[in-house]
């Protein structure tokens, strides 16, 4: 069997490692389920169904809950651009305050918490920005 290439769901899944292994155990690291990717009028049914029962447009991938932070991560491809939905989420947030980073790999989520002052256990990775 043939795995479909999920360039964005694998680098989630490795971040959600990093983050757990690296954070205090009382963490929480949360991915929230926003979007419906079945095409058609059926994943518009549901789509639907979810906005009613508060799915936010734009809502970040993951969010990160440590001591008194608050950290929301995009997580994108190598390649991946944030829609204009998740620029206002982005933008919402910072100006209440919070955190927010678009994350690209392990690496990347260990800066954004390094940057937005957790608490690690692993010191991250720093490498030039592109």
């Amino acid at each position: 069997m043939n795995r479909r290439s999920t360039p964005e769901a694998d680098a989630q899944r490795a971040i959600v490692q990093a983050l757990r292994f690296a954070l205090p155990r009382d963490a929480i690291v949360h991915h929230c389920a926003n979007e419906v990717t079945e095409a058609g009028s059926r994943g518009a049914r549901r789509q639907s169904i979810l906005v009613g029962m508060g799915v936010h447009p734009g809502f970040a991938d993951l969010i990160v809950i440590s001591g008194d932070r608050v950290l929301f991560l995009e997580v994108k491809s190598q390649t991946g651009r944030l829609r204009k939905s998740q620029e206002v989420f982005r933008d919402t947030v910072c100006a209440q305050g919070f955190g927010w980073a678009l994350v690209r790999s392990a690496d990347d989520a260990l800066g954004a918490l390094a940057d937005n002052g957790f608490t690690s256990r692993v010191r991250p990775v720093r490498r030039a920005a592109p």
